[in-house]
């Protein structure tokens, strides 16, 4: 009888940012671990995939809650240093509208160091993940792309109004790298703010650069997902309990179809809708943390 040897899961490598999200609004202020690569790269640990973050953290308080929340939740942090300390960014929320972001100087001048160790993980990562990257920085964006290795790209260009430096540079990195990307994630602020176009016709565009799938997230209007030229499209999950915070959504969507692109399965209607459903979920709740809709049944005391 042969001896059966177990094989351990493949390891998810996410690069980009990492940072204290200050909360401001009539309930006061508050104070959570995030970023848009935090966020998925946790994402995907909850998801059951072993994932380290390639990210800027400030050896400062800031850096030890970071540090701290990734060890709990069991990601290893690949740390480039700070100079200005942890990325922050302050989110003030008045009258239900959409938060207005301000970004600290560590976060503007945010920069990934390549050594040894980072390029090694990039390597043999079967997959690679990028959010909230500074694509308009073409030194930073040649060394991310010269050391991801042959395993699959997923991008989330992400570009936020308070960060953007160059639009126009930005735009060239994003679709330069898109071309080498399995996955491309866009928004509908992406489309507008990167392209000044309706999402549908960005869509069409990122799809032409030759990336095999391409997700457009509209809000409140829900998403789609295009693939081998077929076409699903998802609502906003219908889910008990009032939404608490939208700040996370678009990061547990490209977790799930993240974890998906690494399983392989090809079911991208099926994904989608696990991913709605885990976007609407984790609305349910401050802050980033992806929840699975299993989080809102009455047994799950501590919210998970």
């Amino acid at each position: 009888m042969s001896a059966t040897h177990s094989v351990p899961p493949a390891r998810a490598v996410v690069v980009g940012d990492a940072l204290i999200d200050e909360l401001r609004d009539d309930r006061g202020v508050r104070e959570l671990v995030g970023g848009a690569a935090l966020n998925v790269a946790v994402g995907l640990r909850r998801l059951g995939v072993p994932t380290t973050l390639i990210a800027m953290v400030g050896d400062d308080e800031a850096g030890s809650h970071i540090r701290s929340y990734l060890a709990d939740h069991g990601v290893e942090l690949l740390a480039s240093p700070s100079p200005r300390g942890s990325a922050r960014a302050v989110s003030t929320r008045t009258d239900g509208g959409e938060p207005a972001y301000v970004f600290n100087p560590a976060a503007q001048g945010r920069r990934i160091r390549f050594g040894e160790a980072e390029r090694d993980a990039l390597a043999v990562a079967p997959l690679v993940v990028v959010s909230s990257w500074p694509f308009e920085d073409a030194e930073q964006t040649d060394e991310l792309l010269d050391a991801v290795g042959v395993g699959l790209l997923a991008i989330d260009p992400n570009p936020r109004p308070g960060l953007l430096s160059d639009a126009a540079g930005f735009l060239r990195g994003f679709e330069t790298a898109a071309g080498r990307a399995r996955l491309v994630k866009v928004g509908e602020d992406d489309a507008r703010l990167l392209y000044g176009r309706p999402l549908d016709e960005v869509r069409s565009r990122i799809a032409a650069l030759g990336v095999p799938i391409v997700v457009a997230t509209a809000g409140s209007a829900g998403a789609s997902v295009t693939w081998s030229g077929e076409v699903a499209s998802r609502g906003i999950s219908a889910l008990p309990g009032r939404i608490v915070d939208t700040m996370g959504a678009g990061d547990a969507v490209l977790a799930v179809l993240s974890d998906a692109l690494l399983e392989g399965d090809g079911d991208w209607a099926a994904a989608l809708q696990k991913a709605m459903d885990a976007a609407a979920a984790t609305c349910r709740f401050e802050g980033g943390l992806l929840r699975l809709p299993t989080a809102l049944e009455p047994r799950s005391h501590d919210g998970s």
